[in-house]
Formats: structure tokens, sequence, C-alpha cells
């Protein structure tokens, strides 16, 4: 089981200090919080992207690159690229030189976004995004993995005898993760691809993010990937701990109350109770944790949201202190121990190089998503 993090990259105001960070602020905590979670043991560290305030994660491989160069193990990932309104050529070489710099810790989450304006910001159209979507995708797989592109579609100009450079580290590409919150055809071209699907199940009902993996994995299976329980799942999880439960609702409630993302809305027990968010105990967050598998089977990738809403760069270094000691550990063992062993572990790129050299080549062309 890969364990980690991923921001959402927001710059909001601590609401019971009243101060806003920089933009400079922020990108440094980043860099910060990514050293701890190696520190403490923890697997990934993801970023989103973002165009817009009140985020700061416009350029998500810049960041990742200067983490890289401060790092040793832990892999690098985005909790979305935008495949919408970002170049596939650009998402291509970017990645792949990233690579090359963290010596294969890189892969990434591809997924639409959830900002409506940054379509227009960027030259496209939001109704054609599950098209651009596929294209793109379709686009930058062949990118990747044929040296010599020959290319037309409906969204960009057309390539011929295009080479995109760097050529991705041992002739292997990141993995990919496609995420979503709630279209069924991103998990649809996860299965067709036997990439791996990521729910950030961090805002709606277990249920909701059931159905999606339900779909990915039953389609996974039909495509010919393996069997439906092998198929690559991550998930995204949120919690505020204190070793005393009480204090971490007393002071984690303002930052919930004020926060952009669902403040002013359920309470955060009625939240805590039908959402993945955990306020509370180390004990309580392994248990709600450990829930996870009961509902959405084994899966390879656990993430954790823990420095939005306002919190202090301060606060959530304690946080990841809290959760190496006493949840860590225990949370890992157990969903090892739970996971069968002809169910896939994470990727790793030294796993893809591998299997690479074991598997025979196959060309893949874009599902009819009609």
């Amino acid at each position: 089981m890969q364990i980690g993090v991923f921001s959402v990259s927001d710059i909001t105001r601590d609401p019971v200090t009243g101060r806003i960070p920089t933009e400079g602020e922020r990108i440094k905590s980043a860099v910060a919080i990514a050293k701890k979670v190696e520190e403490i043991g923890m697997d990934v560290y993801a970023t989103g992207e973002h165009h817009n305030p009140p985020f700061y994660a416009s350029s998500p491989t810049t960041l990742l690159g200067y983490i890289a160069a401060q790092t040793e193990r832990i892999i690098l990932s985005t909790a979305t690229t935008l495949i919408t309104t970002n170049d596939p050529v650009k998402i291509a070489e970017d990645f792949a030189m990233l690579q090359h710099l963290a010596d294969g810790r890189v892969d990434l989450v591809l997924g639409r976004g959830n900002t409506a304006p940054v379509y227009p910001w960027f030259g496209k159209n939001m109704q054609d995004s599950v098209e651009l979507t596929v294209e793109n995708y379709n686009l930058l797989r062949q990118l990747w993995d044929k040296d010599t592109v020959n290319w037309e579609g409906k969204f960009r100009t057309p390539l011929h005898n295009f080479t995109s450079t760097p050529r991705p580290l041992d002739g292997v590409a990141p993995f990919v993760w496609h995420g979503s919150i709630r279209t069924p055809q991103v998990a649809e071209i996860a299965a067709y691809f036997g990439d791996g699907f990521f729910a950030n199940n961090i805002f709606w009902p277990k249920e909701h993010y059931m159905q999606l993996i339900s779909l990915y994995r039953e389609r996974y299976e039909h495509y010919g990937h393996g069997r439906a329980d092998q198929a690559i799942v991550g998930l995204g999880g949120q919690f505020f701990m204190r070793r005393n439960s009480q204090d971490a609702v007393n002071e984690f409630r303002p930052y919930f109350d004020n926060a952009p993302v669902y403040g002013h809305g359920p309470t955060m027990e009625d939240f805590t109770a039908q959402t993945p968010l955990t306020v509370g105990s180390p004990q309580e967050v392994l248990e709600k944790t450990l829930s996870f598998q009961e509902y959405f089977g084994d899966y390879q990738r656990q993430l954790f949201l823990i420095d939005h809403a306002g919190l202090p760069l301060k606060t959530v270094l304690e946080q990841l202190d809290l959760f190496g000691e006493y949840v860590l550990p225990e949370l890992r063992r157990e969903l090892d121990s739970r996971r069968p062993a002809d169910v896939p572990e994470g990727p790793t790129h030294a796993a893809r190089v591998e299997a690479a050299r074991n598997a025979a080549p196959h060309a893949s062309a874009a599902p009819s998503l009609q």
C-alpha cells in the first residue's frame, strides 16, 4: 500500500489568527510538507493544478522538480493534471523530463478539473470536456509510446513525424491515474487502457464512490487487464487529529466552519458521519481509514488532504508527526495483510520497467464513449 498526502493548493485565511499566507509562503510550505512526508516514512506527495486564485499550483512539474532535488524516496505525483486544457505535447515532455530528474519517482492523475472558467482561458470549450479528455489522452499515450507520431484530431493542429523529447525514462512512461468525482466516462477510459482510477473520496458519501469504482473494476476486467479485484485503485481521505479526540474537534471546528470548500453547510459532526473526513484521535483515524477497504475492495494508494482550510504549516507538520508515529505503521501493516497475494501492489517505475521487459508490445486506440 502506497500512503501519502495530496494538496489542492488553496490559499485560505486562517480563521483563528485572521492571517492569509502569501503565495510564496504556501509554495514553500508545500516543499516542507513533502519533505516531512518522506521523513515519517510515507510514500507519495501529490499536488493539484489550478490557474486561478485562491490557488497557487499553476505549474505542478516545476514544484515537483524542486521537491525531487530535496528528496530521495517518495513518489511525486499530481492530484490533478488538466488533460482537457493542457497541450498533450507539453504534458508528455514535462513529465518525461521530471522522470529523468527524479529517477523515475513520478506518476500523475489526469482529470478535467472543477473550474469552469479555465476552459476559455486556454482556448477550449467546457462543453467539449469529455471529447477533449478522450482525444488528448489518446495523443498523450502515442507521444509516450511511439518514437515518431503522425496524428490528426479535432482540437489541435496535426503532428507530422513528431518526436516528443526527452523520451520516457527507460522507455517506460509515467504511470497514469484517471481522477473523477462524477464522470463514468473517465472510469471507462482508465479501464480501457489498464490505467489506475483515483477517487478523491473527500466530499461525497461512500456510496457515490462505490458506484464509480465498481464500474471501473467491471470494465477493467471486461477489457482483459485482469480480474476486477486486480484493478488499480487510489483513494483520497481527510483527517485532523490530536491525541485526545475532543481536542481535535475543538481545534479543527473554526477551520471547518469557515473553509470555503465545506464551511457554512452541514455541521462538522454531520460531515464526518457522511464522508471520509475524520476529526479525532489517531485510533479513530486508523479505524475509519481501514473501513475504506470494506467498501471499495483492495486498493493500492491512499492519499490524505491535510493542508487546506487555512491550517498553518506548524499544525500540518504536527499532524504528519502524529500520523507517522501512531497511525502509519499499523495502517500499512493491516492493509498489506488484507491484500491477497495476486492483487497488485502500488505502481512503481522499477516494477513497470520489469513488466515492460516481460510483456509483448501492443497498440491501443481510444475507446468509444458513446
